[in-house]
């Protein structure tokens, strides 16, 4: 028994250390893919950033594709989390809505350790990847659609398309901003939900 529990314990700080690496990994890239977009981003580039040589990326992560996969789900969750909190004490729908798109705004603008990479659109290089980037968004979209449901709209508006078009205009956020116009995120959001609710 004490010989296993000193194996564990030389595992542990190791084990720490490569977690530490992946999210380094991660941070950078996902600033890469922010900045450049996904097909000009190299894994050169991407371990330069993080200061390690370029074949030192391939213990722990597989393919530029796989990395850019960890990244879109980290920022998923983070945006699924920061949504199911801020509705959580909520219940008329349109202030649901309008918490939701706060919460998401200010999770794509953060200036936090990992950012958000959530693309409104799915390039040619990233066709093959396109089912594993939907069913990461898969439970972000039904949080999303039972508050629309909810939603009382004018008849002969399409609900389905109205969820489609109002995270499209959330997500291309990243796109147009520009920290110098002096817009809150939080302010974004609530322009958004006023202009489809009027």
């Amino acid at each position: 028994m004490k010989v296993k529990k000193s194996v564990q314990k030389s595992q542990a700080p190791d084990d720490a250390r490569a977690e530490a690496r992946r999210r380094q990994i991660m941070q950078e890239a996902a600033k890469l893919f922010g900045s450049r977009g996904f097909e000009a981003t190299t894994i050169r580039d991407i371990a330069s950033a993080a200061g390690i040589l370029g074949g030192s990326i391939y213990y722990h992560f597989g393919s530029k594709e796989d990395i850019f996969l960890a990244v879109h789900s980290a920022g998923m969750e983070t945006i699924t989390n920061s949504v199911l909190e801020a509705i959580s004490d909520i219940d008329d729908p349109w202030e649901q809505l309008e918490a939701a798109a706060v919460a998401h705004c200010n999770a794509l603008l953060s200036s936090g350790e990992l950012p958000v990479i959530v693309s409104p659109y799915y390039s040619e290089s990233l066709k093959t990847l396109r089912p594993q980037l939907i069913a990461q968004r898969d439970r972000y979209d039904k949080i999303m659609a039972g508050i629309v449901e909810r939603l009382d709209l004018p008849p002969g508006i399409d609900k389905h398309i109205f969820r489609l078009h109002f995270l499209g205009a959330l997500n291309w956020l990243p796109t147009w901003y520009r920290p110098k116009s002096g817009m809150l995120a939080a302010d974004i959001g609530r322009q958004l939900v006023a202009m489809v609710r009027r």
